[in-house]
């Protein structure tokens, strides 16, 4: 069974900056795109930011130039650098992962969430 633990999240100022990090444990053969998704009250959940096992990276429209990803492939980990943040990136962030249970089949999973409040 493959688990996302995410980490970093928690209350930070307007123009501030946080550090993410998710962990993959488990048995499987490799871990492809890891990534960011976020979901703020209300509203659909939203594409932050991916990045491949060889490191090329997309980012969503509204953090692009902010929010930079990067991954350690050894430790099974994704980090989200998160700078200037506002406090419309208010949101639960979610781990994402394609992985590799069984080779060249990857299967989405996702994490538990962890919490980002951008406020005064």
């Amino acid at each position: 069974q493959v688990q996302l633990v995410e980490s970093g999240g928690g209350l930070v100022q307007p123009g501030g900056s946080l550090r993410l990090s998710c962990a993959a444990s488990g048995t499987f053969y490799r871990i492809n795109g890891m990534g960011w998704y976020r979901q703020a009250p209300g509203q659909e959940r939203e594409f932050v930011a991916m990045i491949s096992y060889e490191q090329s990276a997309w980012f969503g429209d509204s953090v692009k130039g902010r929010f930079t990803i990067s991954r350690d492939n050894a430790k099974n980990t994704v980090y989200l650098q998160m700078n200037g943040l506002k406090p419309e990136d208010t949101a639960i962030y979610y781990c994402n992962a394609a992985v590799e249970v069984v080779a060249l089949s990857p299967i989405p999973h996702w994490g538990q969430g962890t919490p980002v409040t951008v406020s005064s």
